[in-house]
């Protein structure tokens, strides 16, 4: 009797341990994305070249509520104070640096888990000619690890890929 149990346990085993968790990781939901996320890098590709779009180590952070409501804001770690301490009496040049290195909008969104989609409905943005747009974003879930891309950037051209973790 034992020999015919151990190979129908093997099998067992091999099909329930080994393929199984490979096939359910791949089946990404909505719920998946449910949570806060924090930046680890983005990358700028535009005309073959690459670049940390938002410096070395960008700071970020994206939150993808139960509701279908989303906000993002990512800047860079160096933006530069305001000599006047006053936000409404930046320089020329402190305002310029602050807006190009940083971006904040916020929404709603849906998943398509058919074509690992999530389409952002954009209501407010730091960038104007992104407000009420529809975007598309591809993205991939790896344990904690959310990768995804803008094929249309702020900067008119190029693709941006965004690596996040999900915040502890």
């Amino acid at each position: 009797m034992n020999r015919l149990v151990l190979p129908f346990t093997i099998a067992s085993a091999l099909i329930f341990g080994v393929f199984l968790p490979k096939e359910v990781a791949a089946q990404t939901t909505a719920k998946d994305l449910v949570g806060t996320w924090t930046l680890v890098s983005v990358t700028l590709e535009q005309d073959g070249k690459k670049s940390d779009l938002f410096g070395p180590n960008p700071q970020g952070q994206v939150t993808f509520a139960p509701s279908g409501r989303m906000s993002l804001i990512i800047s860079r770690p160096d933006l530069p104070k305001f000599a006047s301490s006053n936000r409404h009496a930046g320089t020329s040049e402190e305002n310029k640096a602050v807006v190009q290195g940083s971006i904040a909008y916020f929404g709603t969104y849906s998943v398509s888990e058919t074509d690992k989609t999530c389409a952002i409905h954009i209501e407010g943005a730091t960038f104007p000619n992104w407000i009420g747009t529809h975007q598309k974003r591809f993205f991939t879930i790896s344990g904690d690890e959310l990768k995804w891309t803008t094929p249309t950037t702020s900067l008119g051209s190029g693709t941006a890929l965004s690596v996040w973790k999900r915040a502890k």
